[in-house]
């Protein structure tokens, strides 16, 4: 017998997944408008121009890339939060400085979690820690004794309050067990300039940073901060391999959606995010920047966020790090 609430029913689910299905179809319909949390010429600009470059030649529209800096990279990623959820407003989010920040700032403006969904990984960059060839130390062990064997004669240089090198120095003095002061500047190119210059003898940075002082002699190259060598710094090992256990650090990029974006568009796009990851173009350009490009999908995005947050997190409550 014909059950018309049945078929109440199926018209009332068909007409709710009718619109979602059939707009993520036709996505992208206009040009998606790329948010970058930093201001042009940076590490996180370049990255998101080549990104949005590579997916723009198969995705049928242009992704624009706007830059919109302040507060750590928070301001950005706010406007991203705050916008429609339709796909056509998205974030290069720098997830390590982002997941600082949430609990370093007291107000950032937005929930990483909560405000907004991955779509997935970009990459990531390595960091190395290097100090200037007047220290005699060859290896991290070498280091760690000669910087307790005279602790007011060792500090460290950072890149910024709050930022993933400071926050690096200090999670090396966690787990080294050494108490090194900071000497904050503004900006890694200041603080090389004093690395170099001898005024500053320790520093942990990003390692297209380093690496042509490295290379030049100026700098000595002690250890990289990934759980495995560096592509780009493949003769230099990992503090890990060295015997300094939990020290594992890189800076990772990732492309983000407002929550509440229709799965099937979220899904979209990260197809399209691996396939420009896995385009040789796209490889040659991110190595010229040091990034190692990580294809993922959205949940392996979502789990390393989550590990980002907890370990930097836990490092600021530990330490008593203040943003400036």
């Amino acid at each position: 017998m014909f059950d018309r609430r049945h078929l109440i029913g199926a018209l009332a689910s068909f007409s709710l997944a009718f619109p979602a299905a059939t707009f993520a179809q036709s996505y992208p319909q206009k040009p998606i408008m790329l948010v970058v949390p930093y201001a042009p010429g940076g590490a996180t600009d370049i990255i998101g121009r080549v990104v949005a470059e590579e997916m723009s030649n198969t995705l049928g529209q242009r992704l624009v890339v706007e830059n919109r800096a302040g507060a750590g990279g928070s301001v950005g990623a706010v406007a991203v939060a705050r916008a429609q959820p339709d796909g056509y407003t998205l974030l290069l989010g720098a997830l390590t400085s982002h997941s600082i920040n949430m609990s370093l700032q007291a107000k950032p403006g937005f929930d990483l979690r909560k405000d907004l969904v991955p779509v997935g990984l970009a990459g990531n960059v390595g960091l190395a820690l290097v100090v200037h060839p007047s220290v005699p130390a060859k290896t991290v062990p070498e280091l760690i004794a000669l910087i307790k064997a005279s602790p007011d004669g060792y500090s460290y240089a950072s890149s910024g309050q709050g930022s993933p090198q400071h926050l690096s120095g200090e999670l090396f003095n966690l787990k080294a067990g050494t108490k090194m002061p900071v000497v904050p500047y503004r900006g890694s190119g200041p603080a090389m300039t004093d690395m170099v210059a001898g005024q500053v003898k320790i520093m942990l940075d990003t390692i297209p940073a380093v690496l042509q002082h490295v290379n030049a002699g100026s700098l000595k190259a002690i250890a990289t901060t990934g759980h495995e060598n560096s592509p780009f710094m493949p003769n230099v090992p990992t503090a890990i391999s060295q015997g300094l256990e939990g020290f594992e650090v890189s800076s990772w990029f990732g492309l983000l959606a407002p929550t509440g974006t229709p799965q099937p568009i979220l899904d979209k796009l990260n197809t399209e995010l691996n396939k420009a990851l896995k385009s040789q173009k796209l490889k040659e350009a991110l190595a010229l920047q040091g990034v190692d490009p990580k294809p993922s999908t959205p949940a392996e995005a979502s789990r390393l966020i989550d590990s980002e947050i907890a370990k930097w997190g836990d490092l600021i409550k530990t330490s008593g790090i203040k943003a400036e």
